[in-house]
């Protein structure tokens, strides 16, 4: 007998994103339209993973970077920081399909030969069950390519040349799209939280490492990034730079959201 597939299922639609997915099409749609980006089709992003009230303008930026490879990625690698669960390393999970409001997402299950012998990886279910850094780019993926398998893994305490590591084994070629999760500072007001967000946009477009927890949630998978951008000279550009006072609520206790696309030289 087979055994039917094993699903993730989503954890915040309804929370960080609309649960109904004619509500949340509209929306992603509205995001899109209003945060055009132009250049060059990127290799690698890095975009915040809040509220889309908050964070979608910002992460509508980035994905529209993307806008003219609909037909041409068919995998994407996507990395985000634990917030549920402490965590050494970086953790696959096991199951079949991430699940969304607008449907299934199959996972690429090449992923684990491709890592094999690595010992920072790991699989936990349980590190993914209720991560969002993660989840929230799910649907705004769906909404831009036509069929893609994903390798999600979620990165707690873990060096950056270990996700360096992780990330050259994944890298592929054009067809495949690796996406950093991160949102920036937290809950300074507006004017300071600009000044640590410049100073963190700076890191990046230079790739220096390190950046830390203070500047970015998702400070490791991001210096993993900039550790293989270094090795392979790749070219960044900043594609959007703000912060929550500027989308929605007040200044006086912000996060900071950024955008940046990553080019084969």
């Amino acid at each position: 007998m087979t055994s039917s597939p094993s699903i993730r299922p989503a954890a915040v639609a309804g929370i960080f994103y609309p649960q109904d997915a004619i509500e949340l099409k509209a929306l992603l749609r509205r995001l899109l339209a209003e945060n055009p980006s132009k250049g060059p089709a990127p290799k690698a992003l890095i975009a915040p993973h809040a509220g889309y009230l908050y964070s979608g303008p910002i992460a509508a930026r980035a994905y529209n970077a993307l806008k003219d490879l609909g037909s041409t990625i068919r995998r994407v690698i996507l990395l985000g920081p634990a917030h549920r669960v402490p965590l050494r390393g970086l953790a696959l999970p096991t199951v079949d399909y991430f699940r969304t409001p607008l449907g299934d997402i199959p996972l690429d299950r090449e992923a684990g030969v491709l890592l094999e012998g690595l010992t920072q990886v790991e699989c936990s279910d349980h590190a993914h069950q209720l991560e969002h850094s993660l989840e929230v780019h799910l649907p705004f993926l769906q909404t831009l390519f036509d069929e893609f398998t994903l390798v999600p893994l979620v990165v707690g305490r873990a060096q950056p040349d270990e996700v360096a590591q992780t990330l050259e084994r994944l890298w592929g070629g054009s067809e495949t799209l690796v996406v950093i999760s991160s949102d920036l500072s937290h809950y300074h007001p507006s004017e300071r939280a600009r000044q640590i967000d410049g100073v963190t946009a700076q890191h990046i477009e230079n790739l220096m490492i390190p950046i830390d927890m203070n500047q970015a949630c998702g400070a490791s998978p991001i210096n993993g990034l900039l550790t293989l951008a270094q090795n392979l000279d790749l070219r960044v550009r900043r594609l959007d730079l703000r912060n929550s006072g500027d989308t929605a609520g007040s200044s006086e206790r912000v996060v900071g959201y950024g955008a940046w696309a990553f080019y084969n030289a």
